[in-house]
């Protein structure tokens, strides 16, 4: 068997996978790989209540998938921009790319994000507003 330097633990395999086995946290995922997003833009794109979106960035980047980059009032969350994915990671996040692209709500939850986009003031989350 090939082990190399990305080499990853099978405990800290079963925590990714864990966090990466809900719904919710997929569809997340899924719109944190196209940029880096504030929580209310991901609330008005998921249409999910600001604590329970908090709740599964949590357990994201506790997995070590999600990470989080204050700029004043906002949180923003991205995946992986500053601290290197693990190859085992990166392998995930194509899966989910490609395949959970085609799955029910996403078309829907994109559509959403990108109204909510469009209301940046100078590349930056506008609180209070909501679009959708």
């Amino acid at each position: 068997m090939h082990m190399s330097v990305d080499a990853i633990k099978a405990k800290d395999i079963i925590t990714l996978l864990s966090a990466l086995a809900d719904p919710t946290r997929l569809r997340l995922v899924r719109l944190l790989l196209q940029e880096e997003l504030c929580v209310c833009e991901l609330v008005d794109a998921l249409r999910i209540p600001q604590y329970k979106i908090s709740r599964h960035l949590g357990k994201l980047r506790g997995a070590g998938m999600v990470e989080a980059r204050r700029n004043g009032r906002w949180m923003y969350y991205s995946i992986g921009r500053r601290v290197a994915l693990k190859g085992f990671q990166q392998d995930l996040l194509k899966v989910i790319d490609v395949h959970v692209d085609g799955a029910p709500g996403m078309r829907e939850d994109n559509a959403r994000l990108s109204r909510r986009l469009a209301m940046r003031k100078a590349g930056r989350c506008v609180v209070g507003k909501t679009c959708c």
